[in-house]
């Protein structure tokens, strides 16, 4: 295992939309939670580069997709919402108050679709188990602790 570490510079533009330049390398991952269904598991992971793993299903619907500025290097994964309650076990309280970046559309199900750098390090995946339907994306804490109310 490599001792190499992921990193983060955020940049905020004026849209609110935070910007990362993250260098994929290793990272390690605290499970934190996931909402289970047969064939499907998306998963919550904390990571020791101050970031969120969040495993979902892949978004292909194209007219989302060519909705949203996505760069190279990122990627949107579908998540119900209440995987993100699982955020309490990394010390995030409160409850998701606003819908902005990362979460990039709201689903008539509920289910949030989110945008974020794509994992693609190999040891770092090797710590998950991601069926072919999914993917997952790297979002540094500040973008998740921005959605929250709390108390």
């Amino acid at each position: 295992m490599t001792e190499d570490v992921a990193c983060w510079s955020v940049i905020t533009e004026s849209s609110h939309r935070l910007l990362t330049v993250w260098e994929n390398k290793f990272m390690r991952l605290t499970f934190l939670g996931k909402d289970s269904k047969p064939d499907e598991s998306p998963t919550l992971y904390a990571t020791d580069q101050d970031s969120y793993v969040i495993q979902g299903w892949i978004v292909t619907d194209i007219a989302i997709l060519s909705q949203l500025d996505l760069h190279d290097h990122e990627t949107v994964v579908e998540v119900p919402s209440q995987l993100l309650s699982h955020l309490n076990k990394n010390g995030l309280e409160g409850d998701v108050a606003h819908i902005a970046p990362p979460i990039v559309h709201v689903k008539e199900d509920g289910n949030y679709l989110m945008q974020g750098q794509r994992v693609t390090d190999s040891e770092t995946l090797s710590q998950m188990d991601i069926p072919s339907h999914e993917t997952c994306v790297n979002i540094p804490r500040l973008a998740i602790e921005r959605l929250l109310e709390t108390g």
